[in-house]
């Protein structure tokens, strides 16, 4: 296995089209990193940089503490696994997992222990002497897997491998894959769209958008900490909630005010005084996730402030019920227990937990506190 430094990395198609933008990303040997953000934003160019299936504009990659941009991709000892699985049809299972390891001329007795490990290992034994044709789609994902691992390379690369299976078969999938990092302590560079993916299977995280890195870091940090309102809407799911409110002053305290269509509150804010003092009477974007806005069951603290609202909707999820209310004219998703939960047109009274509560400014979007 190998770290990976990505250093000012830029691509500019022809005609001055600029796609990466001065790109900064560095994971130790044995890291999982998560490539995410929307569709266009560069992380499948990034990902296909360092495969060296696309050319790098300007910046460094270094694999290993070994610059790589001028190798080949066959000199790269690095392993990818595409969203389409790119298996061979007329070749067996066996014959896929095998085709590269026999390009390389690695003696059989070799070979055949290689696809035997590999194919115990993602439970594939079965179907060793079948085709690809023969395969469902969570089965050729497997192969395509099993393909990388009897590599054995310094990174494995994955680009947006599940997003072609359905929704039972992604999370079966994903747990496949954390287990497969688990056992093997692989560095491993994964693209995805998907921001549950993201939380659930990386050490770190780059969220991306319109080729620039909007934040690195741990998924719990990403998540409680977001830079600005893009990685807040972003990361989580429900999204977080995005409620235009005005600091004020009260009792000698900052907080922000809270309205629906029968009163007000002022809910106080946990940050420094001096942090938002320049503030004070201006409008900005307070950011409060569905889970810190509950019954006071579910919300296991005292003391916590409350305010009666209107339902407006609810969604049973099972564990959970969301309760969507009207504050500041905002639509706010609020997470509840299914038994405190009202129906549409009652009233509920509900918490406020903003310990973890976030600030925006409108104009810029950058996080302020």
């Amino acid at each position: 296995m190998a770290a990976l430094s990505i250093n000012n990395v830029c691509k500019t198609y022809t005609g001055g089209t600029e796609v990466l933008k001065g790109i900064n990303i560095a994971i130790e040997d044995g890291q999982f990193l998560i490539l995410v953000g929307p569709s266009g934003c560069g992380k499948s160019t990034l990902l296909n940089m360092i495969a060296g299936l696309d050319d790098i504009s300007s910046g460094d990659i270094l694999i290993g503490g070994e610059r790589v941009n001028d190798l080949s991709p066959k000199d790269r000892d690095i392993a990818m696994v595409f969203q389409s699985y790119a298996l061979y049809p007329s070749m067996s299972v066996r014959q896929n997992i095998s085709f590269g390891l026999e390009i390389r001329k690695l003696p059989k007795a070799e070979i055949d222990a290689t696809v035997e490990r590999v194919a115990t290992m993602l439970q594939i034994t079965h179907l060793l002497d079948r085709k690809p044709s023969q395969l469902s789609g969570g089965q050729r994902q497997r192969v395509a897997m099993g393909r990388a691992l009897a590599r054995n390379p310094s990174i494995f690369l994955f680009d947006e491998p599940l997003s072609n299976l359905d929704a039972k078969l992604r999370v079966e999938m994903r747990t496949e894959i954390k287990l497969m990092h688990q056992r093997l302590k692989s560095t491993i560079v994964y693209v995805t769209h998907d921001q549950i993916e993201a939380m659930t299977l990386g050490d770190r995280i780059a969220v991306m958008k319109d080729g620039v890195v909007q934040q690195f870091g741990s998924p719990q940090d990403i998540y409680d900490n977001p830079a600005n309102l893009f990685v807040a809407s972003f990361i989580g799911s429900p999204s977080m909630n995005f409620i235009p409110a005005t600091i004020v002053e009260s009792g000698g305290k900052l907080g922000v005010n809270i309205c629906d269509d029968r009163g007000c509150v002022v809910l106080p804010l946990p940050h420094e005084r001096d942090k938002l003092a320049a503030w004070v009477g201006k409008e900005v974007i307070f950011g409060i996730r569905p889970e810190q806005i509950t019954d006071a069951r579910t919300a296991h603290r005292e003391g916590l402030p409350e305010m009666s609202c209107h339902i407006d909707v609810i969604e049973p999820t099972g564990p959970d019920t969301l309760v969507f209310v009207s504050l500041n004219k905002t639509k706010v998703c609020c997470r509840t227990h299914p038994t405190e939960a009202k129906r549409p047109g009652e009233s509920m009274e509900l918490v406020f937990d903003v310990s973890k509560a976030v600030l925006f400014d409108p104009a810029s979007e950058k996080r302020i506190a």
